[in-house]
């Protein structure tokens, strides 16, 4: 899924970060929405930094001791809801996502982060202040149950893969295709425009994108060809799609990129944002706090028993 995230500069340079982040776990947490709830409604597919818990009360970025980042200093916690095949028998299968064109091969359950700056072309040439610590935010919620309501949140929308590097059309619910979603302030990596003069520090974008691998359902769908796929939250339409991040950036590392001029990949090794390897991204992990299956195939989504589908 995408996050689309604005890291203007302060000189007329280019920026943007792009950078892969491997899973760090799957369970029912929310610290957002459900603090210190356990286990949480649904099940949310999360990476970032390893203090990753329920109630996510403290500085991530002074807390954590790994991330599943390419950057190392980015402690951050990115996570949406995961996705489920439903069979014509009645059960469930969590599909797996697969990492982006642009990514490293062998990224563990990759999702695709950027920061970027206004677009991929140009910064903006506008001062932008990076996010402090606390900070933390949302798009689109569960409870959303109309395709209407779904076009209102303007930063989450889906697109029929092609082939991987397929952006277009971009559509507010599922396709009755293998897809891709990913959420941005407008359209793809476009800018989000102007803020009201009664919130003058303009501050970075963030965009996240998740590729799911539907292909392995191919031979699998319906007869009637119905859609196949849920959200974790039980919905079968998409509308409910969301996205939550808390920040956690050590120290002013996120600032300093900010106010570089690197792209993409450019910013890796010190230059100026420390980076590292496929492995250690993989290794990095954290404990599932849920005693739960959420793997094979299952008789319900986890934590929707007695539900029916949006």
């Amino acid at each position: 899924m995408k996050w689309y995230q604005i890291a203007a500069l302060v000189a007329p340079a280019q920026a943007a970060l792009r950078f892969g982040c491997s899973t760090l776990s799957i369970q029912r947490l929310d610290p957002l929405v459900e603090p210190g709830k356990l286990p949480s409604a649904h099940v949310h597919q999360i990476v970032g930094g390893n203090a990753f818990n329920a109630t996510m009360d403290k500085d991530p970025g002074e807390e954590a001791s790994c991330t599943t980042c390419t950057f190392s200093e980015d402690f951050s916690n990115y996570w949406i809801a995961a996705m489920f095949f439903k069979h014509e028998n009645g059960s469930y299968k969590r599909v797996p996502i697969m990492q982006n064109i642009a990514l490293p091969n062998g990224i563990n359950g990759a999702m695709t982060t950027y920061y970027t700056q206004q677009d991929f072309n140009t910064n903006g040439n506008q001062k932008t202040t990076a996010f402090p610590k606390g900070f933390r935010m949302t798009v689109g919620s569960p409870t959303t149950k109309t395709v209407n309501a779904a076009k209102k949140h303007a930063g989450l929308r889906f697109v029929c893969l092609a082939k991987k590097a397929t952006r277009f059309p971009e559509l507010p619910d599922f396709s009755p295709k293998a897809y891709h979603m990913y959420n941005t302030a407008k359209e793809a990596f476009s800018p989000a425009g102007a803020c009201p003069s009664s919130h003058p520090i303009r501050m970075p974008q963030v965009a996240y994108e998740t590729l799911w691998d539907t292909t392995q359902f191919n031979n699998m769908w319906p007869m009637d060809g119905s859609n196949p796929f849920f959200l974790s939250c039980n919905d079968k339409k998409g509308y409910g799609t969301h996205a939550d991040y808390v920040f956690g950036w050590k120290g002013d590392v996120l600032q300093r990129a900010v106010d570089s001029s690197c792209m993409f990949q450019a910013c890796e090794n010190g230059k100026p944002l420390k980076s590292q390897s496929v492995a250690a991204m993989n290794k990095c992990a954290v404990k599932s706090s849920v005693d739960e299956n959420i793997d094979g195939w299952l008789k319900q989504l986890p934590g929707q028993a007695g539900m029916g589908p949006m």
